[in-house]
């Protein structure tokens, strides 16, 4: 088992930054892949960025894309996303998650541990 906690979140005026941060202890961390992932309220769960477990790729989604960033330092066995000029509509529970398949898994079916997420609300 992989044990994944968010923190971070909060309330941010359009235009703002937050970072998340999410921690991971119970297995080896750089053997995963990591994701990051947020749902909105009647919304389905939807893939926001990835990072190799090397951390030398990253992927993003088109709505967050020139945005948000991600990072992660096996040494201390977190992944952090940087969001920067926040809209209204990244307004959503923000997950971690990590993937034991190699780099390139975009969808939340392939994701085997979960975080229980951290909300995020950006005001207009």
């Amino acid at each position: 088992q992989l044990q994944l906690v968010e923190s971070g979140g909060g309330v941010v005026q359009a235009g703002g930054s937050l970072r998340l941060s999410c921690a991971a202890s119970g297995r080896i961390f750089n053997a995963y892949t990591m994701g990051w992932f947020r749902q909105a309220p009647g919304k389905e769960r939807e893939f926001v960025g990835a990072i190799s477990r090397n951390g030398f790729q990253t992927s993003f989604s088109d709505s967050v894309k020139d945005r948000f960033t991600i990072s992660r330092d096996n040494a201390k066995n977190t992944v952090d996303l940087q969001m920067n000029s926040l809209k209204p509509e990244d307004t959503a529970v923000y997950f971690c998650a990590a993937d034991r398949a190699l780099y390139g898994n975009f969808s939340s079916r392939d994701y085997d541990y979960w975080g229980p997420g951290t909300q995020v609300t950006v005001s207009s």
